[in-house]
C-alpha cells in the first residue's frame, strides 16, 4: 500500500477515535496496522489531536472561550447569587468533573485522576464553605456532610476504578463513626474502644474477602482500611482524652501488631489472591 492511501487510513481511524465510532482499543490496533515509520503519528491533547486543533473552526474557539468567561464569572459573583443557585452551579460543576475524568479515564488516566481530585476536592470544600456562609454552625451538619462526601467519593472511586478514591471514602466513613461513638462513649475505657472498632475492622476485611473474585482493587482497599481500624483505638488515644494508661496503650498496640503480623504470615497465599 502507497503511502497516500496510509495517510487517508490514519486520518479516518483518528476521525473514528475522535466520534468514538470504534472503542478506543480497536483504533490503537488498526492504528499500529496501517502506521509505518514514514507516516508520525499524530500528537494528540486530551483525546484531541494536533492537527484537529490546527485546523479547528473559529465558532469552537468561541464556545470554549464563552464557557470559561461563564465559569469565571460565576466564581468572581459566587458570593452574590441566592443559596439554590450556588448549590446548583457547584453540583454542576462537579458533575462535569466527573464525567469528564470518567470518560477520560482510558485515554488519559493522569487527566481522569486530575479530574476526579478536582471534583472531589471542590465537593469537599465548596459545601464547607457554603456552610459556613450561611452560618451552619452545628458539628453534626459539618460531619454529615463529610459523610456525604465520602459515599460520592467511595461510590465515584469503585465507578472509575480508582483506589484513592476509595480509601478517602472508607476513611472519611471511618472518621464519622469514630466522631459518632466518641460522642456517645464519654471518657471510654480499653475496653470499650476495642469492642467499639474490631468488629468494623473484621467486618471490613470480610468483605474484602466476599468481594475479592469480582473486584481485587476494592478488595485490596479494603484489606488495608480493615487492617488501619484494628489500630484505631491505640490512634484515637493520641487524639482524645481516654481513661487508659500508656503502658496498657503500648502492650495493646505491641500484641496487635504481633498477631496482625502472624495472620498477614501464615494467610500470606489467601490475602495475596485477593489482591493480586
Amino acid at each position: 500500500m502507497d503511502a497516500e492511501k496510509r495517510k487517508i487510513i490514519v486520518k479516518e481511524i483518528e476521525h473514528w477515535r475522535r466520534s468514538r465510532l470504534l472503542p478506543e482499543h480497536y483504533c490503537d490496533f488498526l492504528m499500529n496496522l496501517y502506521l509505518d515509520e514514514g507516516i508520525e503519528k499524530q500528537q494528540s491533547l486530551m483525546g484531541v489531536s494536533a492537527s484537529a486543533l490546527a485546523n479547528s473552526n473559529w465558532k469552537i474557539w468561541m464556545v470554549v472561550i464563552a464557557v470559561i468567561a461563564a465559569a469565571a464569572l460565576s466564581v468572581l459573583n459566587f458570593n452574590s447569587f441566592g443559596m439554590p443557585m450556588q448549590i446548583g452551579i457547584s453540583t454542576l460543576f462537579v458533575v462535569i468533573c466527573y464525567v469528564f475524568g470518567y470518560r477520560q479515564k482510558s485515554k488519559s488516566p493522569l487527566a481522569s485522576y486530575l479530574l476526579y481530585g478536582l471534583a472531589s476536592i471542590s465537593l469537599l470544600f465548596i459545601g464547607l464553605y457554603l456552610l459556613d456562609m450561611y452560618e451552619i454552625s452545628s458539628a453534626s451538619a459539618f460531619v454529615g456532610y463529610v459523610a456525604f462526601c465520602s459515599v460520592v467519593w467511595l461510590i465515584n472511586g469503585l465507578a472509575g476504578r480508582m483506589g484513592i478514591f476509595q480509601f478517602c471514602g472508607w476513611i472519611g466513613l471511618i472518621g464519622t463513626y469514630g466522631w459518632l461513638l466518641l460522642r456517645k462513649l464519654d471518657n471510654p475505657g480499653w475496653f470499650a474502644l476495642e469492642i467499639s472498632w474490631i468488629p468494623v475492622s473484621i467486618v471490613l476485611i470480610w468483605i474484602a474477602w466476599l468481594v475479592h473474585h469480582t473486584n481485587k482493587q476494592a478488595a485490596g482497599v479494603l484489606l488495608l482500611v480493615g487492617g488501619l481500624v484494628w489500630f484505631a483505638p491505640e490512634a484515637l488515644t493520641f487524639l482524645v482524652d481516654v481513661d487508659i494508661s500508656s503502658r496498657v496503650i503500648q502492650l495493646s498496640f505491641t500484641g496487635k501488631l504481633v498477631s496482625a503480623g502472624i495472620a498477614l504470615f501464615l494467610l500470606r497465599k489467601k490475602w495475596v489472591e485477593w489482591v493480586m
